[in-house]
């Protein structure tokens, strides 16, 4: 069933909580230096306002590890949120406690107020199957959900980069916040949609794109999506690991010796139901893992002192004619070393390759990381149907995995 979103009930009058997801990237003066997060964040703020309600908003930033970290407050992201929205943002000092009871219960309509870093509190992070086992975390816990819950009288989820994970402001806190709405925001909205139907409503022929290091990693999404896509093109240092499984010489390219019979075992049951898992045919190897390092492509066997670093240019052209004849495409993970040149043209001739096809009227969506942030810096963004804004969270999403705190919100 479709989530009800911030659309779908009256807010009016009402303090309104947004969990949101203002992870942003700072450099070392504490500047933001991509803005994204929080532009991609203004459709449900911008909603709730224009419908005379006040907002209260909630994020973490980084790992603090349940102690305050100046350099990891989100006062940057309050600066940047009032220039955007054109006014000030009342921003007190911790995101639990008499003062920010006071504030809150001081906003008025139109008023918007950010929560300071959650993960300052250890509370914030503490697992359920942990607080389930002690229940003097469990009380801890729901403790500081409960201060949070408080506060507002409407919940609204629109982090989905933290929705894989438990923590007291994306599960307890709504779950304290009984009697009151629970909802989605657009983003969250967005992300079931492509994600969700997507994946599960594809139209065919249907190819899934995976890249990335480790095998392990995209085990059970292989695992599940060999059972919905026609084909499965793997790249990136993962491919090395099928080609050893196989009896091809790997040189020092990366490699997890433990997963080789796991390989084995899906190329097998893939071949038996049907979905073609197409691995690469040639490679470029180099002797230094470096920017521009000397480089040769070779196809079969890798000599010793030699390591994969990207899908030559045989293997490119193979993928993007696949891609071309797609009508749906789901991409996680790079083809390569992407972040040193050359060992990131395979993954810009994939991404080239999937806003083609999506220009030609495919639906492609990108599992963010750093497939993600290939196609945002070759400007492709606006070619492709979505770009995904949680790395893990997507990549648990395509195992088939359920969200607890995407359940607990409400059906339309």
């Amino acid at each position: 069933m479709a989530k009800k979103t911030v659309a779908d009930i009256d807010v009016q009058g009402k303090k309104v909580l947004i969990r949101c997801d203002f992870n942003v990237p700072l450099d070392d003066e504490c500047n933001i230096t991509n803005d994204a997060r929080i532009t991609k964040a203004l459709p449900t703020i911008k909603h709730v306002l224009d419908n005379g309600a006040s907002l209260i908003l909630m994020s973490h930033l980084g790992r603090p590890k349940g102690k305050r970290n100046d350099k990891l407050s989100l006062a940057p992201v309050a600066k940047r949120l009032g220039e955007l929205l054109d006014k000030t943002i009342v921003f007190p000092d911790d995101c639990i406690g008499a003062d920010v009871v006071a504030k809150a219960a001081a906003l008025q309509p139109g008023d918007v107020m950010l929560l300071e870093n959650l993960r300052f509190h250890s509370d914030e992070v503490i697992k359920d199957k942990a607080a389930k086992e002690d229940a003097q975390l469990r009380a801890a816990k729901d403790a500081f959900a409960q201060q949070i819950a408080d506060l507002a009288d409407v919940y609204v989820c629109d982090a989905f980069g933290t929705a894989h994970r438990d923590n007291a402001s994306m599960y307890t806190v709504p779950c304290l916040m009984e009697g009151k709405p629970k909802v989605s925001g657009f983003l969250i909205e967005k992300e079931l949609i492509f994600l969700g139907e997507t994946v599960e409503n594809a139209e065919k022929p249907f190819i899934a794109i995976l890249g990335g290091a480790k095998v392990s990693d995209k085990l059970a999404v292989i695992d599940n999506l060999m059972h919905k896509v026609d084909q499965i093109l793997i790249g990136g240092a993962m491919a090395y690991t099928f080609a050893k499984a196989q009896g091809i010489k790997i040189g020092n390219s990366l490699c997890e010796d433990d997963f080789l019979e796991n390989a084995l075992k899906l190329l097998d049951e893939a071949k038996d139901i049907g979905c073609e898992i197409v691995l690469p045919v040639d490679t470029v190897i180099a002797q230094e893992f470096k920017a521009n390092a000397e480089n040769k492509i070779v196809e079969g066997d890798i000599d010793d002192n030699w390591e994969g670093l990207d899908i030559g240019p045989k293997t490119r052209e193979i993928f993007s004619q696949k891609i071309a004849s797609a009508k749906t495409i789901v991409w996680n993970g790079p083809m390569g070393v992407f972040e040193l040149e050359p060992f990131d043209l395979g993954t810009k001739a994939i991404a080239n390759a999937v806003a083609d096809a999506t220009t030609n009227g495919a639906r492609s969506v990108i599992g963010g990381g750093d497939s993600a942030a290939a196609v945002i810096q070759m400007g492709l963004e606006p070619k492709v149907s979505h770009i995904s804004t949680g790395g893990g969270a997507s990549l648990e999403f395509l195992e088939g995995k359920k969200f607890k705190c995407l359940a607990i919100l409400e059906e339309k």
